[in-house]
């Protein structure tokens, strides 16, 4: 049978899909990438906010017309299972397997009961736990993970370190959906690396809901610096970052690592959500205006050319005026180069749902805006300085018009910061994408960088 997939949600989200459709590979399904012509789709669903949690309604309604058709079963997994299983299966009853999270561990088993047998063997269980208790999650088996088919191309791989969340702000619903976090074996995830670097893939995404907690349940202390050291080792992989950093788990032992080790990225993904201490203990965060200032200083201080992201939420509940001044005024000091926000979504069950003083969604969107606008004219000042700056870029692609080569610096992420745009003489030649070059500077436009080659023979 051939067998479509639909990702929804978030590069961690991303690994689970890819060792499915490893599984089905595994079992001789044909994968096919046109939804039309698949008798199996398998959606991944995001719930994290209310915007993913109707994307994620919306794409299974539409996948469901294709039943019509076709698709024999539509097959619904992931995040917004595993919070509204019970609500969907009486909302959309043209999927004929919804399979939540903790069941993971027998994703296979419940596949085969319906494609197999071709019925629904798979039973809904009754549960009496309250609304957002935290379950404990199995996690994927690492030969799933080794028999994964990546799906991000030649040039880079997520490699996900853990599972799940035990930090507990008060507006988030990942604990409850992923559960506590669980930390996979050093051995297990050095091994996927190999794995992934025989395939000549150049670039690992190291991954977790919060990558500083690596380790602290396995071995009583945090772990990332020690491993990122351990995957640097590897031969063919030439560069390696890390994101998802909460600014109390950054050490001074990683700092040091990330400044004297070549491999890895220069760039610090730091989601400290807000600035104002008042606003940081009703979240409840783990850090202060004051200990945020001071590690960034130090990470400046210690890797003059780091590069530094965060992400944000406004119109927390109880968020005043002169909380939201203090964080602009906190942004235009720092001058992040890359940062992201968003207008806090009141999610069920959480304890931020139920504070007193939640914000009127006009002002949130207001206040979202006012930060966008104040990182766009940073970002272009930021952007501005790397003019005939050189840089190794990792050539991925071509314009649609030819004429220039597409391609990332070791200090952008794919597809959430920028890309360098090299100008192509004399023809391009395909044998140079996947390769890294030198480049030059020579322009800016928007968040994106207009390079030259200066030196094609750094591979």
């Amino acid at each position: 049978m051939k067998v479509g997939f639909v990702h929804l949600g978030c590069s961690k989200n991303l690994i689970d899909t890819e060792a499915v459709i490893g599984l089905f590979q595994k079992h001789k399904y044909e994968i096919v990438n046109d939804e039309t012509k698949a008798e199996v789709i398998v959606i991944n669903t995001c719930g994290f906010i209310d915007s993913a949690k109707e994307e994620a309604i919306n794409t299974i309604l539409e996948m469901a017309e294709y039943k019509q058709d076709k698709c024999k079963y539509l097959i619904v997994m992931g995040c917004l299972v595993q919070r509204y299983e019970r609500e969907l299966i009486k909302m959309i009853p043209e999927v004929d397997l919804y399979i939540k999270i903790e069941d993971y561990d027998k994703i296979w088993e419940k596949v085969e009961d319906l494609l197999k047998r071709n019925e629904v063997l798979y039973e809904k269980k009754q549960s009496s736990k309250k609304i957002l208790e935290i379950p404990p999650m199995p996690m994927l088996t690492q030969e799933e993970f080794l028999d994964r088919t990546i799906t991000t191309g030649k040039n880079y791989a997520y490699l996900k370190i853990g599972e799940g969340c035990s930090n507990r702000c008060t507006y988030c619903a990942i604990p409850y959906i992923r559960g506590p976090f669980v930390s996979r074996k050093k051995e297990d995830i050095l091994e996927e690396a190999k794995e992934i670097a025989k395939k000549g893939i150049k670039e690992l995404i190291i991954i977790a809901q919060d990558t500083t907690k690596y380790g602290m349940d396995l071995y009583g202390e945090s772990k990332l610096g020690e491993l990122l050291e351990e995957i640097s080792k590897i031969e063919g992989i030439q560069w390696i970052r890390f994101l998802y950093t909460y600014p109390e788990g950054i050490t001074d032992q990683l700092i040091d690592i990330v400044a004297r080790n070549p491999k890895i990225a220069k760039y610090f993904d730091i989601p400290i959500q807000h600035i104002s201490d008042t606003v940081l203990k009703r979240m409840n965060r783990k850090t202060s205006k004051k200990q945020i200032q001071t590690l960034i200083q130090k990470i400046k201080n210690k890797i003059p050319n780091v590069t530094l992201r965060t992400t944000l939420i406004v119109g927390f509940p109880g968020e005043s005026v002169e909380d939201f001044e203090a964080l602009k005024q906190f942004i235009e000091q720092t001058k992040f180069d890359k940062l992201g926000a968003f207008c806090y979504s009141k999610e069920e069950g959480t304890p931020a749902a139920k504070l007193p003083d939640q914000i009127h969604g006009n002002t949130k969107k207001a206040r979202y805006h006012q930060i966008m606008k104040l990182q766009q004219e940073i970002s272009r000042k930021n952007l501005e300085k790397k003019k005939k700056e050189q840089y190794q870029v990792l050539i991925e692609g071509i314009s649609f018009d030819g004429k220039y080569y597409i391609g990332r610096t070791m200090q952008d992420v794919p597809d959430i910061d920028g890309l360098v745009y090299i100008k192509v003489k004399d023809g391009w030649k395909e044998e140079r994408i996947h390769q890294f070059v030198l480049c030059e500077v020579i322009a800016i436009q928007d968040y994106d960088l207009i390079a030259e080659i200066v030196d094609e023979n750094i591979n």
